[in-house]
C-alpha cells in the first residue's frame, strides 16, 4: 500500500517548509525553497531532510523530557 504524501494536519505544511528552510540555511544551502532540486545534489537534498528529521526527534524528545 502507498503512502499519501498529504498531511494528516494540512496546516503541518506551512511549518515543515519553515522549517525546511530553516535546516536547508544552516547547512549553506540558502534561498533552498525556491531552488531547482534537480541542480542540487541528492546528498544536498537527504541532509537536508535528515537533519530535519533529527531536529523533529530532538524537539519531541525534550517535550517528553519536560513531561517528566
Amino acid at each position: 500500500m502507498a503512502r499519501s504524501k498529504k498531511p494528516v494536519n494540512p496546516n503541518a505544511r506551512q511549518a515543515l517548509d519553515r522549517l525546511k528552510e530553516e535546516t536547508a540555511a544552516e547547512l549553506g544551502l540558502h534561498n533552498y525553497n525556491n531552488i531547482y532540486k534537480g541542480a542540487l545534489t541528492s546528498a544536498d537534498n537527504g541532509r537536508v531532510g535528515g537533519h530535519m528529521v533529527r531536529k523533529m526527534i530532538e524537539a519531541q524528545e525534550a517535550k517528553l523530557n519536560g513531561l517528566k
